[in-house]
């Protein structure tokens, strides 16, 4: 506890200096240009007008999924690239000036479009959606899917997998389960934020997690993954909700305490550089898809104003009793960061001049 106090109290600090630093260039001139994650979109056009309030400096977010917030960081067109997913080893070596800050903890659920099924939770598993999105499970009805699901009278409908057409932290994160469950797609197609998707026959791509929503309201028989920011709107739209297999072969919902468990497992394993993925948990109660939110910032920014005013957000923004606190996280149903990982965002932070 005095630990944390500690750590909350040099938050406070820095932000205080910092603000002063960017002084009045800053307030009500200065704009922090942000793209990428649609899954975190959401909070940020929470977190931009209270912030702007605050502080007078203006936050501009764009949803255009990770894979473009990475790149838009990587050629320094912007002053934050919002992403799922940490910079790859490949784009770290070729831009080591690139910083991964995670913000918070989220989460990503599977979603479908069954008539009759969708107040129900079916059950689904890595190997069973790798089986969907290659193609080798083509009906609802289909073995594989009834094993998982004793009693339930499963439609013979044509299963519709939905994938993202942009660079997607979401396909990320989905991947990576497919990856460490399912020995077959860990061969090819492996994970990454675009992925060489297998053709198969009806599947649909769309943009966005606002359009994976969409485009499983059309279809029917229709499944998709789908950030946890967007889980509200799509059971307003009357979506069905699967409960995923996690380690200990258990099918669990992403709740608070679901993704708590996962995230206090992980927590410890974070390094310095704060890369690290929390798929596939262990824990009897962790569920299997959660990660942490990240802004990939250059750590050399246009100018000592602007790299104070990104900064002084950037701590707002993982301060728990400021952007991270249930206000803003609890919409979204995101979880804070751990208190032991928020110093190793801290000092990176410090390091943007």
């Amino acid at each position: 506890m005095l630990m944390r106090r500690s750590i909350l109290a040099s938050a406070a600090l820095s932000l205080v200096a910092i603000v002063g630093l960017a002084g009045s260039a800053a307030a009500g001139s200065l704009q922090i240009a942000e793209t990428g994650s649609s899954l975190l979109f959401p909070l940020f056009q929470e977190w931009a007008p209270a912030y702007q309030q605050k502080t007078g400096i203006e936050i501009s977010p764009q949803s255009t999924g990770s894979g473009t917030g990475i790149s838009d960081a990587a050629n320094a067109t912007v002053n934050i690239g919002a992403s799922d997913a940490y910079v790859s080893t490949a784009l770290e070596a070729n831009h080591p000036n690139l910083l991964n800050i995670p913000l918070a903890v989220s989460a990503q659920q599977i979603m479908y479009n069954l008539p009759g099924l969708n107040k129900q939770h079916l059950k689904l598993n890595g190997p069973v959606l790798a089986g969907i999105y290659d193609g080798q499970i083509k009906t609802w009805d289909a073995p594989q899917i009834r094993r998982l699901n004793p009693g339930i009278k499963l439609p013979h409908l044509p299963v519709v997998p939905i994938h993202r057409a942009d660079g997607s932290g979401d396909t990320f994160l989905f991947s990576q389960y497919l990856t460490f469950t399912t020995k077959s797609w860990s061969r090819g197609p492996n994970f990454g934020t675009s992925i060489a998707w297998p053709p198969v026959p009806g599947s649909i791509s769309a943009t966005g997690n606002q359009g994976m929503v969409q485009a499983l309201k059309q279809y029917s028989g229709g499944v998709a993954y789908v950030g946890i920011s967007w889980l509200t709107p799509a059971l307003k739209a009357g979506l069905g909700e699967a409960m995923l297999e996690n380690r200990a072969h258990r099918f669990l919902l992403p709740n608070k305490q679901t993704i708590g468990a996962a995230v206090a497992l992980m927590a410890k394993h974070t390094p310095k550089t704060e890369r690290i993925s929390l798929i596939y948990a262990p824990g009897r109660n962790s569920y299997p898809i959660i990660n942490y939110e990240y802004a990939i910032v250059p750590n050399n920014q246009p100018s000592p104003a602007v790299a104070a005013a990104v900064k002084a957000f950037l701590l707002w923004a993982a301060d728990p009793r400021q952007g991270n606190s249930p206000q803003f996280l609890t919409p979204v149903h995101f979880l804070p960061l751990p208190s032991s990982v928020l110093p190793l965002s801290r000092r990176q932070i410090e390091q943007i001049h």
